[in-house]
């Protein structure tokens, strides 16, 4: 039952890194497992290389806690795998809808966290804003076009999954920025295996060295990150925000139009808007849920 879960919460990490502007770390955190799959990924390294070589298999799968990265990792990849085409549809025809859910998560999500923090003081204060600043700074950058070389999907793939496992940081909003979102959302919906290899290259060694900062930063210095991942996610929410008007689009893969610059505005008092409240009390509440799942599990 435990993987279960566990799977169900990889399903939710990957769901959210589909989505330009939630980061599927910010899952991991709210579901309590953050700190564990930091860990579980520094511990893939020279020393668990040489108890594979010493003492076989089992032994090295139990040194970098193998069931729990594979079952996560199962549900991160079937997520993206499979509600992929969904999730884009969705953020295509129902943008407001889809924004406002994410919008009362990210809320419940800087409540969660901040949380953490036994008492704010100017230390901490300053950092928060610190990753306020700097997270909606990068939420309202204007995105580019890059060439999806194979150099550069190589290089996003390292930089994104940074993003992706930082709370409050979009790896898909990276690539949005970096105007490669729309060729590796549809590798991964063609199964193009050559773009997805290198994408997946660059994510596993971006990974293995920025997992080892954030642990190191996590134990080392607690509150600190906490309270900058707090600003982090705070900062996101210019662009989560469900009320957007588009001043410039572009067309996908598909030859559809779809938004490419867009700023925010004020919703207007009407029906859409009830629906839209509905749905960001309903990301609250999933909140949480998952955080008393994770306080039961």
């Amino acid at each position: 039952m435990k993987h279960f879960w566990l799977f169900l919460k990889g399903l939710a990490m990957g769901a959210a890194d589909v989505v330009p502007g939630v980061s599927g770390g910010t899952i991991a955190f709210i579901t309590g497992i953050y700190t564990e799959l930091l860990d579980s990924i520094k511990s893939i390294n020279i020393h668990s290389l040489t108890v594979l070589r010493r003492q076989g298999l089992a032994a090295f799968w139990q040194q970098i806690n193998g069931t729990f990265l594979a079952v996560l990792g199962g549900g991160i990849l079937i997520a993206l795998l499979t509600l992929a085409r969904g999730i884009h549809y969705l953020l295509l025809h129902y943008p407001v809808w889809v924004w406002s859910f994410f919008f009362g998560l990210i809320i419940a999500s800087c409540w969660h966290v901040g949380r953490e923090i036994g008492r704010w003081q100017p230390p901490q204060l300053l950092l928060l804003a610190a990753g306020a600043l700097l997270a909606a700074w990068i939420s309202a950058a204007s995105p580019t076009t890059i060439e999806a070389t194979p150099l550069v999907v190589l290089l996003a793939g390292s930089i994104a999954i940074c993003a992706m496992i930082l709370p409050g940081i979009s790896g898909s909003f990276i690539l949005l920025l970096m105007g490669l979102y729309a060729p590796v959302l549809a590798a991964v919906k063609d199964l193009d295996v050559q773009i997805m290899g290198l994408f997946a290259c660059g994510a596993v060694v971006g990974l293995m060295l920025f997992s080892r900062l954030l642990s190191w930063l996590l134990h080392h210095y607690r509150s600190a990150m906490f309270a900058l991942l707090t600003g982090f996610m705070a900062g996101s929410l210019v662009k989560v925000w469900p009320w957007k008007e588009t001043l410039q689009t572009r067309l996908n893969s598909h030859g559809e139009e779809v938004p490419f610059i867009q700023s925010n505005i004020l919703p207007l008092l009407n029906a859409d808007l009830a629906l839209a409240v509905i749905l960001a009390v309903a990301g609250m509440m999933l909140v949480l849920g998952m955080e008393r799942l994770a306080g039961g599990k």
